[in-house]
C-alpha cells in the first residue's frame, strides 16, 4: 500500500480489527450504485471516499430542480445533465485513486445482468417498484449481494438481500418480505413527499453495509430489514429468516412506456393533437393541473369507458411514475389505442415554465 493511501485513509485503518488487510479488500472491491438519486448519491460519496476500487454507477435520468433538496451531488449548474456522468466526474474529482464508471443507461431485463456481471456488490439507489424487483431478481439469479434502501415521507429502510448462508443456500431477498407491490397504489417521493435528511440518513446505512459485506467486518443487516423514523428517531429491526423461501427462475419482462416530453405535448395541445388524462387524486388536481379529464389511478379501470377517444391519450401525474402504470394498463384493456404517459410529470411543466 502507498504512502498516500496510508495517509488517505489513515482513520479507517487505525479501526480495531480493520488494518490494512481491510482496506486491501475495499480497493479490490467492485461495487455497483443502481440509482443517482437521494439514496445514491450520499452512498457513492462515501464508498468512493472510503475508498472503493471500482465504483460504478447506472442512471439514465437527468439531473432537475426538484432533485436538489436530496440529492446532494448535484447543483443547478448541472440541471439537464445525466446523473450517472455528473456523479462521476465529482467522485473522481475526489478520490483520484479510485476507478469510477458511468453507466448511463436505463436498467431493464434486458441488460442487467450484463450490467452486474462485473460487480462484487450491487447497492439500490432506485425509487420505484418495477427496478427494485427486477435489480432484486437479477441479483438472485447472478449471485450478487444486494443492498437495498427505501425512503417515503419520513419512514426509510434497510437489508442486505442475497447473501451466501449454508450449504449452498442464499439468505433472504426482496421477495421473501414483499412478494409482490401494486405499485400504483404507493405514491413515490415526487407525489408523497420525502424529508431530504433522511435520505443521507439511509444512503449512508447502505454505504455503512457495503464496507461491512466488503470487509467482515460486524454484522451485516443479512436476514433482517431495518426501519427508521425519521421523525422520533426510533428504530427497530425486523428479523426475516436465515434462508430464503422463493425462487427465483427468470426476470420480469421490463414493459416499455411510451413518452411525451413537455415540449412535445405543449406543441401538440396547440394543435389539438391529444386528449389529456389526469390521473392524480381530488386534492392534487384542486392544487394545479393542466387540464383534460380527471380520472384517479384506482379509479381507471371501473371509468375506462371515459376514454374512448379517436386522438391519442396522454396520461400525467406528479412525476411519471402513476401516469406511467395507467399506460401499462389501459394497453392492457384498450390494446388499440394510442398511449403516452407525460415524461416527469407535473413537476417537468412545472420545472420548464422556469
Amino acid at each position: 500500500m502507498q504512502a498516500s493511501d496510508l495517509l488517505r485513509y489513515s482513520c479507517q485503518i487505525a479501526l480495531p480489527g480493520f488494518g490494512e488487510a481491510s482496506q486491501k479488500r475495499l480497493q479490490q472491491a467492485r461495487v455497483l450504485v443502481v440509482g443517482a438519486g437521494g439514496l445514491g448519491c450520499p452512498a457513492a460519496q462515501y464508498l468512493a471516499a472510503a475508498g472503493i476500487g471500482t465504483l460504478g454507477i447506472a442512471d439514465f435520468d437527468t439531473v432537475s430542480l426538484g432533485n436538489l433538496h436530496r440529492q446532494v451531488l448535484f447543483t443547478p449548474a448541472e440541471v439537464g445533465q445525466n446523473k450517472a456522468r455528473v456523479a462521476c466526474d465529482k467522485l473522481q474529482h475526489q478520490n483520484p485513486g479510485i476507478k469510477l464508471v458511468p453507466h448511463e443507461l436505463k436498467v431493464t431485463s434486458a441488460n442487467v445482468l450484463a450490467l452486474l456481471q462485473d460487480y462484487d456488490v450491487v447497492l439500490d439507489g432506485t425509487d420505484n417498484f418495477d427496478t427494485k424487483y427486477l435489480l432484486n431478481d437479477a441479483c438472485v439469479l447472478a449471485g450478487k449481494p444486494l443492498v437495498y434502501g427505501a425512503i417515503y415521507q419520513f419512514e426509510g429502510q434497510v437489508a442486505v438481500w442475497n447473501v451466501p448462508v449454508e450449504a449452498g443456500k442464499r439468505s433472504p431477498n426482496y421477495r421473501d418480505v414483499f412478494p409482490e407491490v401494486d405499485a400504483s397504489q404507493v405514491p413515490n417521493c415526487a407525489e408523497g413527499g420525502v424529508i431530504p435528511t433522511l435520505a443521507g440518513m439511509i444512503g449512508c446505512m447502505q454505504a455503512n453495509e457495503v464496507l461491512k459485506l466488503v470487509t467482515g467486518a460486524g454484522e451485516p443487516l443479512v436476514g433482517k430489514l431495518l426501519l427508521l423514523d425519521a421523525l422520533t428517531m426510533q428504530s427497530r429491526i425486523i428479523k426475516v429468516g436465515k434462508v430464503s423461501n422463493v425462487t427465483i427462475d427468470i426476470l420480469p419482462e421490463t414493459e416499455e412506456v411510451p413518452l411525451i416530453s413537455v415540449p412535445e405535448l405543449k406543441q401538440g395541445i396547440a394543435k389539438g393533437l391529444y386528449e389529456l388524462v389526469d390521473v392524480r387524486r381530488d386534492e392534487e388536481r384542486k392544487a394545479f393541473h393542466i387540464g383534460g379529464k380527471h380520472v384517479p389511478l384506482d379509479r381507471l379501470g371501473k371509468e375506462v369507458e371515459q376514454l374512448q377517444t379517436n386522438k391519442p391519450l396522454v396520461f400525467y401525474c406528479a412525476s411519471g411514475k402513476r401516469s406511467g402504470e395507467a399506460v401499462k394498463n389501459i394497453r392492457k384493456q384498450l390494446p388499440g389505442l394510442q398511449v403516452y404517459s407525460l415524461e416527469g410529470g407535473i413537476k417537468a411543466w412545472k420545472e420548464q415554465q422556469v
